[in-house]
């Protein structure tokens, strides 16, 4: 089992910038893929960006892609999302997400979810 706890959101104005963190507590974080998902009102929870296990490969949805950054730190057993140049439309909750055995953009991959951190861009 794994805990994972989402920090960072917030209320930021469009071309701002936000990062996102994700602790993870619990069985060995390296044996995770991580993936950053979210959730905006009304619609479903969409794949934003993972990171595989060791982080050599990454990947992107193609709306955030060039803006954001996925990264993690196995030493620090957390997972990053660095937000740029942000745009009202990217408002949503975002949720990070721990896959023992698989990975990307589907999110029944992922075994583990965190309580997630509401990010709002103002225009």
């Amino acid at each position: 089992q794994v805990q994972l706890v989402e920090s960072g959101g917030g209320l930021v104005q469009a071309g701002g910038s936000l990062r996102l963190s994700c602790a993870a507590s619990g069985r060995t974080f390296s044996s995770y893929a991580m993936g950053w998902f979210r959730q905006a009102p009304g619609k479903e929870r969409e794949f934003v960006a993972a990171i595989s296990w060791s982080g050599g490969s990454t990947l992107y949805a193609d709306s955030v892609k060039g803006r954001f950054t996925i990264a993690r730190d196995n030493a620090k057993t957390s997972v990053y999302l660095q937000m740029n140049s942000l745009k009202p439309e990217d408002t949503a909750v975002y949720y990070c997400a721990a896959g023992m055995k698989n990975w990307g953009v589907n999110p029944t991959r992922y075994d583990y979810w965190g309580q997630g951190t509401q990010v709002t861009v103002s225009s």
